[in-house]
């Protein structure tokens, strides 16, 4: 009897608890759904559709870069202590006579220096682009690929001027080869990265944006580089910067010391518009159009009658050069070169300097406030080079070293007229500088009195008011224009 009662009890509450979950379904409300967890969905969207990852990019583009060691011998003073030798830590604040004078009684001794660099294929064959200062005092130079397999290689070609070099290994296989792009469709904002070998740390990616766009650094009279915020250190130097379609824009070439975000790469068009010379001559013949130009200043550009002081200014123009064969005079302002847009007097040197020897080239100039348009067939730029004498002396309030001419300085120059003295170095950053005047320049006339030696010159300035600004006659080639020194 009391089983029966226990089985009827339990089919009740069965039965209520049926009942009760019928009630509940057909009267309540569904329950919400929980909330979801929450995202920066910002972020995510912007980095999925934005800058996806680069492991793609870097695998493509990773067996095309190579690592480089070189090896140079340098010669030091013999002996022993902390201060003799290549490892000396002071080196870079005094320089070898100092040592040489007090630590370096002893025989002088050849040592061996190593350094690191990086590269990238651009030719099945073992064609490869790096820096010159990479390689151009090295005795030995090794590339090792990214298959860890390692190669002797020799020096085809190099640009100081550019700090460009062209190297080769002998290969019996093809060699993956990287993708030139075009550095001249870079934006500032765009997304690049760095592959190279900083501080030995072989086949290192690291990337950022192109920061800017044609910074002159000082490196050279042809700087126009990339500047970047991704991270270049010592070792990346040669080594590529690519775009995210995986195409070489850029070499990476410098730094700044003690700086962060700040990296420089020389644009891959310069370099490429150099390979066939540096394959075939080992250097890069220049193009020259024989004038002097000078920075325009916003007085100059309103008695142009125009808005904007853009263009180079033609200062001076040189016997039998092409520009004087062109009818080009001084005082003409040079707007345009071959369709392009002269924007300051640094941008004309580079496109003569890249035009094709013997090719013409159309400009357009303004002349007494009227525009006109003329050809010009480029000749080649005669590289002339000049060593400073024990004898320069320092200008400390111009910033300029200068010395006294000698026959032999003359004669290097092809100066008729011994009178003046050669400017022989240009402290960064001086009034001399900022007054663009340049090693090699010689100084005819200060505060408009002809100076004939270094004691003249110095007596000249001594005499005269820097502040004020001090007005200097200065030949530069066959050409002479005024320049004001101003602190």
């Amino acid at each position: 009897m009391k089983s029966k009662r226990l089985v009827l009890t339990v089919c009740v509450l069965i039965v209520a608890a049926l009942g009760f979950a019928y009630v509940r379904a057909q009267v309540l409300p569904d329950r919400p759904p929980a909330p979801p967890v929450v995202q920066n969905v910002r972020t995510a969207a912007a980095f999925n559709n934005g800058l996806p990852s680069l492991a793609g990019l870097v695998n493509q583009a990773k067996p095309s870069i190579v690592n480089i060691s070189t090896t140079a011998v340098v010669r030091g003073p013999g002996g022993q202590g902390p201060f003799v030798g290549p490892n000396n830590p002071f080196k870079d604040f005094f320089n070898d006579d100092f040592f040489d004078k007090f630590f370096g009684n002893g025989p002088r001794r050849e040592y061996k220096q190593r350094s690191l660099g990086s590269g990238f294929v651009i030719d099945k064959e073992g064609y490869i682009l790096t820096n010159n200062h990479v390689v151009e005092k090295a005795t030995t130079i090794k590339v090792k690929l990214s298959d860890e397999k390692e190669y002797d290689a020799r020096i085809i070609g190099r640009d100081p001027k550019t700090d460009i070099a062209l190297i080769k290994i002998d290969v019996r296989q093809s060699l993956p080869v990287a993708t030139l792009g075009d550095s001249e469709a870079l934006q500032v904002g765009d997304w690049v990265m760095a592959i190279g070998n900083p501080f030995g740390l072989e086949h290192t990616v690291t990337a950022g944006i192109v920061s800017a766009k044609g910074r002159i650094i000082g490196a050279g009279p042809y700087d126009e580089f990339i500047q970047t915020d991704a991270s270049i250190n010592p070792g990346n130097s040669g080594g590529p910067l690519l775009n995210l379609k995986g195409e070489v824009v850029g070499i990476n070439t410098a730094i700044v010391s003690g700086g962060q975000g700040i990296g420089f790469a020389i644009p891959i068009n310069v370099a490429r518009d150099m390979l066939s010379q540096l394959k075939s001559k080992g250097k890069v013949a220049r193009g020259w159009l024989g004038v002097v130009i000078q920075r325009m200043t916003p007085e100059i550009a309103k008695s142009f009658g125009l808005k904007e002081s853009e263009g180079a200014l033609v200062a001076d123009v040189m016997e039998q050069s092409p520009a004087e064969k062109a009818g080009i005079k001084r005082g003409d302002l040079i707007i345009s070169y071959n369709g392009k847009k002269i924007k300051d007097n640094e941008t004309l040197p580079r496109l003569v300097a890249s035009t094709e020897i013997g090719k013409k080239a159309k400009m357009v100039l303004i002349r007494d406030k009227k525009q006109m348009e003329v050809e010009v067939v480029i000749g080649e730029l005669q590289e002339e080079g000049l060593k400073a004498s024990k004898k320069s002396e320092v200008e400390k309030g111009l910033g300029l070293v200068v010395q006294d001419i000698t026959g032999e300085i003359a004669k290097h120059l092809n100066l008729k007229d011994k009178r003046g003295v050669i400017v022989t170095d240009v402290i960064p950053g001086s009034p001399a500088q900022e007054a663009d005047i340049r090693s090699g320049d010689v100084v005819r006339e200060v505060a408009r009195k002809p100076v004939r030696s270094v004691a003249e010159f110095k007596e000249a300035v001594k005499r005269s008011n820097v502040k004020e600004g001090i007005v200097m006659l200065i030949q530069r080639e066959n050409a002479t224009f005024y320049a004001v020194v101003r602190e």
